[in-house]
């Protein structure tokens, strides 16, 4: 069972079949998919990113929710926990459509993402894998209370990704505004 959560203004809920309209939609528009894919996702491409996000609950028992916006269910994107085989940490990642941009929908959804990841997950540091080039991304790190870290790349589906390591260590988390003791 994949927990709901809400924000003010969000429903963060398990990724779905009926997701996928939307979800190839949004992967498919050059500026969604430039930090993420390096380029637009193909329908076919898309439906595996969101086939595995789904797998990602059931082989690690967390992952990234569907975000839908409570006023009218409007699909947001995907905010949660990312952690497949190889990857350099739990991460907290987000990705919205293009119209929910400069909502403050992003630093929601994670900062939500993050609390119930470090309410359940016996981890010391939460990490965010951030293009170089991805100012907005970086802004929303910071708004989280991450730090900038060590330079790295991932290979995921065959491609090279550069990525910054941003993260926020459980203790400085602990001190955050909203954060549980």
């Amino acid at each position: 069972m994949i927990p709901r959560l809400e924000t003010e203004r969000l429903l963060m809920r398990g990724p779905e079949p009926s997701d996928f309209e939307a979800f190839a939609a949004m992967m498919s528009k050059p500026d969604v998919a430039r930090y993420i894919a390096l380029a637009p996702m193909t329908r076919a491409e898309a439906w595996r990113a969101l086939s595995s996000a789904i797998g990602h609950w059931v082989m690690r028992g967390y992952g990234a929710w569907t975000v839908v916006r409570k006023s009218d269910g409007a699909y947001v994107g995907r905010v949660g926990m990312i952690n497949p085989e190889g990857w350099p940490g739990l991460e907290i990642g987000w990705t919205l459509d293009h119209p929910f941009w400069g909502t403050g929908y992003a630093t929601e959804a994670a900062a939500a993402a993050m609390r119930y990841a470090f309410l359940t997950q016996p981890v010391d540091r939460l990490i965010s894998n951030i293009d170089p080039e991805n100012k907005a991304s970086q802004s929303v790190a910071v708004r989280l209370g991450e730090a900038k870290g060590e330079r790295s790349s991932l290979t995921f589906a065959g491609k090279d990704f550069p990525i910054d390591i941003w993260f926020i260590t459980r203790e400085e988390w602990r001190k955050r505004p909203g954060a549980a003791v």
